[in-house]
């Protein structure tokens, strides 16, 4: 049978199940991708579950996220994820190497491969012909002690391109008109495959865009095939051994179908504060313009920098604007002072700042209220941006370099220029150097664990009651994420390793009263969502952190993949409305009440409950896997129970 490379890859590493639309599957897992912000739970998690050595091919530890040293706390961890690192035998990249996404796929993504890392942007690897999804910490340090990961089996969405991008349109125009067609919901329970001969003119880099964005969609992945252009990319990276062609066969089918010309597209732009809110630039243009930021997972190819630096060239950025550039590794940043690109910025008034994510998770370059800020980055929600009332524009570096010139949002083609025609070395900065390899065996067992004051143990969490009153103390709307159920930025993000600490930060930017609430209520509480809850971000915190305040169930419209997962992993029953307008007939401060949950979650997908007398019924959607792991209070204590 004809097979599409979603299928190749998922058949080559399909343990359990069957690749069919709706049932649980199990793969098995080549490689894994921690960072700083979510990395030392994993380390943890690796430390309760008493593993020796990891069992992937390859694991890396970046830093990357958490690089702001305004004290000891960030020093101490990434002290700490070294020395796990050794101990456990991952790769370990220290601060300042770059974003973890470009980083991997530079220095080992592989096409044919499966990775899965604690970032939801992982899914960015695809573009090298990998199964590569972001999931939560703890089914990280599973597949490291060797056991599959476990998702929903998805449908496959063939997205056919045809034509050429136009001048002053690059890849981030691609992915925000998939945004301005599907939604931030768009890609649930799907892995998005792209195909067709517009692939021709996009390199490797320009796929590397396009797939880091599918988590905006709600995507479980995006899929490239690995033709000419990653082959071009891997030589250019010195890391052309590591090329396996794997495309589509002839005849493939899909079970969903969309298609784009490239040469119809016009420059896009996400408004404040949502991916979905895409809009063309022409529509917004004139709106005033006081800062823009360049760089992070989102568009961090040498071409990006580089189309900005030459549009820049011999110009000054505009007098109210300012422009702040990460370059997102130590390689990019090689390639920009070799090529002259960096010095065309810093004469043009840019601020250069470390390579990382910095800005894109809300560790300096906060904006000002309620200004402007254009940024080349994945997300613009309320508050990400380490401001509270921010107002956060999404774009490409095209229109991002225009508004740098102009203070006001502008079209790109409106500049009075013909557009840049960047070439690129034929051979990129590689530098193996950077990265510590992991100690052979013995060595590493010798290695202690260097924990500073900060660093907590992970809680232990009690099995679920078979009876149960929860009190709902927090209801909430459409399409809450993760940057608000568990704020990042720099004022939060140094308790990462503290869950007591960090628990204190709970949907803080939402009611900040929930925290000291749930703290000083007895017993468990609920928390009703609406759709798409849980959305963005894979951290583990967003649940660990109300877990440990006391949540056991939440019930929502509908729940977005890696925190329904984080959810179960962790002990807390998510369930979703059998009827919506159940929504509506319950409110903040009304008790839920369960009875029997054990005999109804192993009798089918349907659960009840009463409140204020009236019954509800909702749908959990859990495996019977999934469903021993909530009873046993989270995956750690199934497993625990199971060894003991």
């Amino acid at each position: 049978m004809a097979e599409n490379v979603a299928q190749k890859l998922i058949d080559s590493h399909l343990e359990s199940g069957t690749f069919e639309p709706g049932g649980e599957i199990g793969i098995r897992i080549d490689q894994t991708l921690t960072q700083d912000a979510t990395g030392t739970l994993v380390m943890l998690e690796l430390e309760a579950l008493g593993l020796d050595r990891i069992r992937t091919d390859t694991s890396v530890q970046y830093v990357d996220h958490n690089l702001l040293q305004t004290d000891e706390k960030n020093p101490e961890d990434h002290m700490f994820l070294r020395s796990a690192a050794q101990r456990y035998g991952l790769w370990f990249s220290p601060a300042g190497n770059g974003v973890s996404h470009p980083v991997h796929q530079s220095r080992f993504g592989r096409p044919g491969t499966t990775l899965i890392g604690s970032d939801s942007h992982t899914c960015a690897a695809g573009a090298l012909g990998m199964l590569a999804i972001g999931v939560g910490g703890l089914e990280i340090a599973m597949s490291m002690a060797g056991e599959p990961l476990y998702i929903s089996s998805p449908q496959v969405m063939g997205v056919e391109l045809t034509g050429r991008l136009p001048d002053w349109v690059s890849a981030k125009d691609v992915i925000l008109e998939m945004l301005r067609r599907h939604g931030v919901k768009g890609g649930v329970g799907k892995i998005i495959e792209y195909y067709g001969e517009g692939l021709e003119s996009l390199t490797a880099m320009d796929r590397h865009v396009i797939a880091n964005m599918g988590a905006e969609l709600g995507a479980t992945a995006t899929v490239f095939p690995a033709d000419d252009a990653v082959k071009d990319y891997l030589t250019a990276s010195d890391r052309a051994v590591d090329f396996t062609r794997i495309v589509a066969d002839e005849g493939a089918e899909y079970d969903l179908h969309d298609s784009i010309d490239l040469s119809q597209l016009e420059p896009l732009i996400a408004a404040p504060s949502s991916p979905g809110n895409v809009r063309p630039v022409r529509e917004v243009t004139g709106e005033d313009v006081f800062q823009v930021v360049i760089g992070s997972s989102a568009n961090p190819g040498l071409r990006d920098f580089a189309v900005v630096a030459e549009t820049l060239a011999d110009r000054q950025i505009h007098g109210q604007v300012s422009l702040d550039v990460n370059p997102t590794s130590r390689e990019i940043l090689a390639d920009l002072i070799a090529g002259g690109w960096l010095t065309s910025l810093v004469g043009s008034g840019a601020r250069i700042h470390q390579s990382g994510c910095m800005g894109c998770i809300g560790m300096g370059e906060a904006p000002a209220v309620g200004r402007n800020s254009l940024r080349t980055m994945p997300r613009n929600f309320p508050g990400r941006s380490g401001t509270d009332e921010d107002a956060v524009w999404l774009c490409s570096p095209e229109t991002a370099a225009a508004a740098a010139l102009t203070g006001r949002i502008t079209d790109p083609r409106d500049l009075d220029m013909d557009y840049p025609q960047v070439r690129l070395p034929e051979r990129f900065s590689a530098n193996r150097s950077m990265l510590v390899p992991p100690l052979p065996i013995e060595e590493a067992r010798e290695v202690e664990l260097v924990k500073g004051s900060n660093i907590s143990t992970l809680p232990e969490f009690d099995p679920l009651p078979d009876d149960i009153d929860l009190e709902i103390l927090l209801k909430v709307g459409d399409d809450v994420s993760t940057d608000e159920i568990m704020p990042a930025g720099s004022r939060v993000l140094p308790y990462r390793s503290n869950i007591p600490k960090i628990s204190e930060f709970v949907y803080i930017q939402v009611d900040d009263t929930y925290a000291k609430r749930a703290a000083e209520h007895e017993g468990g509480h609920a928390i009703i969502g609406g759709e798409n809850y849980g959305q963005g971000s894979s951290r583990e915190h967003a649940v660990i952190a109300p877990r440990y305040l006391g949540l056991r169930v939440v019930v929502a419209k509908s729940l977005a993949r890696i925190h329904w997962q984080n959810l179960a992993n962790f002990g807390v029953l998510a369930l979703e409305f059998a009827a919506e307008d159940d929504y509506d007939a319950l409110s903040q401060g009304d008790v839920l009440e369960f009875r029997r949950l054990r005999e109804e979650l192993g009798r089918g997908e349907t659960i009840t409950a009463e409140a204020d007398g009236r019954k509800f019924s909702f749908r959990h959607g859990l495996s019977p896997r999934q469903v021993e792991m909530v009873l046993a209070g989270g995956r750690i204590a199934q497993r625990a129970a199971k060894e003991g």
